[in-house]
């Protein structure tokens, strides 16, 4: 199977903190990555804009030490990034006073394709915003692409909407979350919606319950003290792990068209219960394996901040009523380890005695590491000793199912931004998407905040809090095993 490449039009990308770690460790790599593959067409020109001032060949010396740090060296061609640097531009850009917007303006081709990614403090968005419309740079296709967060609460939220669409219309607006570009999230939608197989026991008839996992090793170590003001409900719950249960739970979309996948994942969001302050755990972390613990990496012995949260939501409609979904996230956890487990129900007769060993059907979506999928089912044990029951999994790797040619699946970041030059806006939140998931939001951090909840300790390398398996236990549930 040889995987199609298709290239895109010819674009300017003009890359608003091009000297920052996000452009450094995803998006210049992922761009390399693309030219690689051939779908950068040779027109094309990426401009990195930065408060720095450096000529443009000390900015294309960071990009080539940048795709050398970021990119597998399987994937470096000397040749091939010489040919990449050449697309490289660089204009020293001050994004709230007048310094560099007349060079950009000057510099900047009419006919293109424009974008505009905001890889800045979500401070500035603002201002660029406003300069891009007022001096006339941004054209009226022009795209502009906001990093997460998009607020910290429903007002902030609101407000950084309503900045943006004083410049630009919400169809230039392109607010991403990585999560969106993985492999494995797509699939999941061709798994619902292009086989029978699944799409009719999708529902809480046959659901006993979802589980949504998103688990890391690492710490809040380097930036602490900016994730205390933020937390896991801020930094994960409400955009990534939202994400995944609106996919996960959403109707079908009468087309596979942008509008109409948002829509019904508004749907969702809006059709959220309050969750009830039983249904939510909150944890910190603890010294351990020498190094710090949370209040020491944020530099606040008093910090009531969590770096591990676990809840149960519930979704009021016809589809789901009555089918719990439980979310879960942390840091210096066990594994770092993103998945999705639909566990269905036990069948409503079984012909086989207790001690046949049976276990429910489940269904694991696997979103890092080892992108892919995975079946459990029931089948007999080999061997004379009777009608004994086992699990066994059918499995699908992307790299095994699929060939070599697909083992280097492109990066999020390399999807999402082609996604943003071709003009779909299919993987990107809507201004009212990101409203309602604060709306659900908001009243959960809120009541922890007035109750003056403590997060429960827990040790590194474990699994979490001692509660978020209580969580589970008392719903007759467990958590699957992170690894």
């Amino acid at each position: 199977m040889v995987s199609r490449v298709i290239p895109v039009d010819p674009f300017e990308l003009v890359i608003f903190g091009a000297t920052g770690d996000l452009a450094r460790r995803k998006i210049l790599p992922g761009l390399y990555r693309r030219f690689l593959a051939g779908q950068i067409p040779p027109e094309a020109r990426i401009i990195g804009a930065a408060r720095a001032d450096l000529a443009p060949d000390a900015f294309r010396e960071q990009v080539a030490e940048a795709v050398t740090e970021f990119v597998p060296h399987t994937l470096r061609d000397p040749k091939v990034l010489a040919d990449f640097l050449k697309h490289l531009d660089y204009i020293a850009i001050d994004a709230k006073g007048e310094g560099g917007w007349a060079q950009l303006k000057s510099t900047l081709r009419p006919g293109v394709i424009q974008v505009f990614y905001f890889s800045v403090a979500p401070g500035l968005f603002g201002d660029l915003a406003e300069r891009l419309n007022s001096l006339g740079i941004a054209g009226p296709d022009a795209r502009i692409v906001v990093e997460k967060p998009f607020g910290r609460d429903l007002a902030s939220a609101r407000a950084l909407n309503a900045t943006l669409a004083r410049h630009f219309e919400e169809r230039q607006i392109y607010r991403i979350d990585h999560y969106l570009g993985k492999e494995t999230v797509q699939n999941l939608m061709a798994v619902r919606f292009a086989n029978i197989l699944f799409e009719p026991l999708w529902k809480s008839e046959y659901v006993d319950h979802v589980q949504i996992t998103v688990a890391e090793t690492v710490g809040v170590e380097g930036r602490g003290t900016y994730y205390d003001t933020s937390g896991a409900m801020r930094d994960m719950v409400q955009n990534h792990l939202m994400q995944l249960l609106c996919l996960i739970a959403m109707e079908p979309p009468y087309h596979f068209d942008p509008n109409a996948v948002r829509d019904e994942k508004l749907k969702v969001i809006r059709a959220l219960d309050p969750v009830h302050p039983d249904d939510i755990v909150r944890g910190q972390y603890l010294p351990g394996g020498g190094e710090g613990g949370y209040t020491d990496h944020a530099e606040n012995p008093a910090s009531r901040t969590e770096s591990y949260v676990a809840l149960r939501a519930h979704i009021s409609n016809w589809r789901w009523k009555g089918t719990p979904f439980y979310l879960r996230t942390g840091k210096r956890l066990r594994a770092r380890a993103s998945e999705i487990a639909i566990t269905f129900k036990e069948p409503p007769h079984s012909i086989f005695d207790d001690e046949t060993g049976w276990r429910e059907n489940v269904l694991v979506i696997r979103l890092q590491p080892d992108e892919g999928m995975h079946l459990m089912v029931m089948i007999k044990e080999p061997g004379p000793g009777g009608m004994r029951l086992t699990q066994v999994p059918l499995d699908m790797s992307f790299a095994d199912a699929l060939g070599a040619e697909h083992a280097e699946t492109p990066d999020a970041y390399e999807r999402l931004i082609m996604d943003v030059i071709r003009g779909n806006q299919t993987l990107f939140m809507r201004g009212d998407e990101v409203e309602a998931a604060w709306a659900w939001t908001d009243p959960i951090i809120q009541g922890c905040e007035a109750r003056g909840d403590r997060p429960q300790a827990y040790d590194p390398g474990s699994s979490g809090p001692e509660d978020a398996l209580m969580l589970m236990h008392r719903d007759g549930r467990r958590w699957r095993e992170i690894r």
